[in-house]
């Protein structure tokens, strides 16, 4: 692996550290974007790389989004991630995250960690029998917050879509909209089954072709294959899978008036958004958006460094400032006549002392 400073995505990042264990077999990457808020705090993803480079790339990327996110979402938690290189057959061990566990905690508190793509809640316990600054923990109690952060993070993109609509289409609810939903997975599948229940008319794609046409069975959707789902005609498109998808050739492709979902780092680089732009398609930058999730494992954490339980509508009540703040970067952006992706990173930038 080369010198990670060397990499285009390097961001000045202030950690980023690559943990080795051998006898569990643990090959991590960490990195810590910016602490100017607070902690670095995002999720761990468990994958498999078949060019390391890709994993580093993945770390230095998705902290810096953690940064902006967790800037925009006005958390007090700065911008982290980690990536755990997972083998082919994406064998996950005791042994493996214990070590993991133990490196975060050597940290002292400049990561926290959480659940991501590839872990899963009884990881996150398995972690906090390790360390002590990990979040997404089951609840203790009905109204409690914590747990999955997957429903938060689909209730915040579901807010999110509807705000698209009022502004770009000018309606009042989803109700006839055509919503194209790329991934049916714990978000993807929570955001179709919040527009379902408003009338939206639904078309599901996932690489997991027998998940979609179950989901779509359920809500009366259709599907479509996974690699036809981009250039599907439809009033918003809502990517919920991996990022990286909208380039030249994808954007030159799109049949859509909006594009708003909780896949991160959608565009495939920075410059990506103007192309969105100059087609006069609505973006919705996807980590203030998806912001639901780390609002719910963020005030788990925060509330019980304090000492007491979080509560489900305190992070409700955040969430539902999502929609302002979008709003606020689509005026920006209309009135400057700069993409709403830039427009987003300048905000967050200032708000990590940046800017």
């Amino acid at each position: 692996m080369t010198a990670f400073w060397t990499e285009p995505d390097f961001d000045d990042h202030e950690l980023v550290q690559v943990v080795r264990e051998r006898q569990s077999g643990l090959t991590a990457i960490i990195a810590v974007h910016s602490s100017h808020l607070g902690p670095g705090a995002g999720g761990t993803r468990f994958w498999h790389y078949p060019n390391p480079k890709d994993g580093l790339r993945d770390a230095l990327r998705l902290s810096r989004g953690m940064s902006y996110k967790n800037a925009m979402a006005g958390l007090p938690m700065g911008g982290g991630k980690a990536v755990i290189l997972a083998d082919k057959a994406r064998a996950k061990t005791p042994e493996m995250l214990a070590a993991f566990g133990d490196t975060v905690e050597k940290l002292g508190g400049q990561y926290v960690t959480a659940e991501d793509v590839g872990m899963s809640e009884a990881d996150m316990v398995a972690l906090s029998q390790r360390t002590a600054h990990v979040s997404g923990l089951p609840v203790s109690g009905e109204n409690a917050a914590g747990g999955d952060p997957g429903p938060f993070t689909s209730y915040g993109i579901y807010l999110g879509i509807l705000a698209a609509i009022r502004y770009k289409l000018g309606k009042d609810s989803a109700r006839g909209v055509h919503v194209a939903v790329q991934g049916v997975g714990s978000v993807g599948g929570g955001v179709a089954r919040l527009l379902a229940r408003d009338g939206a008319k639904l078309t599901l794609a996932d690489i997991d072709e027998g998940a979609a046409q179950k989901l779509a069975h359920d809500l009366g959707a259709t599907v479509v294959a996974a690699d036809a789902i981009m250039t599907t005609p439809c009033d918003v498109l809502s990517p919920n899978a991996l990022g990286a998808i909208l380039d030249e050739h994808s954007i030159a492709a799109l049949d859509t008036a909006i594009v708003a979902g909780g896949a991160n780092n959608q565009l495939a680089r920075a410059h990506h958004g103007e192309p969105l732009f100059a087609r006069d398609i609505l973006y919705a930058p996807d980590y203030v958006i998806n912001a639901g999730g780390i609002i719910s494992v963020a005030s788990e954490y925060l509330a019980r460094r304090e000492g007491r339980v979080g509560s489900v509508e305190e992070v409700k009540e955040r969430i539902r400032q999502i929609p302002g703040r979008l709003e606020e970067i689509w005026q920006e952006s209309a009135s400057t006549r700069t993409s709403p992706d830039i427009v987003a990173d300048r905000m967050a930038q200032k708000l990590i002392g940046r800017g």
